[in-house]
C-alpha cells in the first residue's frame, strides 16, 4: 500500500526502513490471521501499526545517532553547492526541528494529514478520536508550527 509507505518514509526517514516496517506490519496482521469487518478497518489498523513501528524506529535511530556522535565527535559542518541548496536545508532542517517540538498528537495528525494525505474523518479513525478533535488538533498543530518557525523566516523557492 503506498500509504503505508509515505507515512513510514516520513516518519523513519529512510526508504529501506520504511519498505521494511511496511512489510513487517503486513506480516504481523498474516501472522495473527486477522480478521477486520471492513477493508477500511484494516486500512486504519495497518496505519496505526506502521506509525507505532517507524516512531519506534526514529527513536532507536535518533539514540543511536546521538551514541555514535557523542563517541566519535564527528563534525557535523555539511559541503553545500551553493546559497540556495543552503537555504532549502536551512528550511527543511527548520521545520523538522519545528516538528519535533511539536506534542506526538499534534504531530501524529500533521503527519497523517500532510504526508499521508488521509481526511479529518479517516485520521480521526486512525487514531480513535472524533473528527472534530482531529480538526482543532490539526489547527493547533500549524499554529503552533507558524510561531516556532516563523512565516517569515523560511525560504521558499
Amino acid at each position: 500500500m503506498p500509504i503505508l509507505f509515505r507515512i513510514s518514509l516520513r516518519i523513519a526517514g529512510n526508504e529501506e526502513a520504511a519498505e521494511d516496517l511496511c512489510h513487517d506490519a503486513l506480516i504481523k496482521m498474516t501472522e495473527k490471521n486477522m480478521q477486520f469487518p471492513s477493508l477500511n478497518d484494516a486500512k486504519y489498523w495497518l496505519i496505526r501499526v506502521v506509525i507505532n513501528a517507524s516512531l519506534n524506529y526514529a527513536k532507536r535511530k535518533g539514540r543511536e545517532r546521538r551514541a555514535y556522535e557523542r563517541a566519535l565527535k564527528e563534525d557535523k559542518r555539511t559541503v553545500d553547492s551553493g546559497e540556495t541548496a543552503l537555504l532549502k536545508q536551512d528550511a527543511v532542517a527548520r521545520v523538522k526541528t519545528a516538528m519535533d517540538k511539536l506534542p506526538p498528537n499534534l504531530r501524529a495528525v500533521l503527519h497523517l494529514k500532510e504526508y499521508a494525505e488521509l481526511n479529518y474523518k479517516e485520521i480521526g479513525r486512525v487514531l480513535g478520536i472524533t473528527e472534530g478533535n482531529v480538526k482543532v488538533r490539526v489547527f493547533r498543530a500549524r499554529e503552533q508550527l507558524s510561531r516556532l518557525i516563523g512565516e517569515d523566516d523560511v525560504y521558499m523557492p
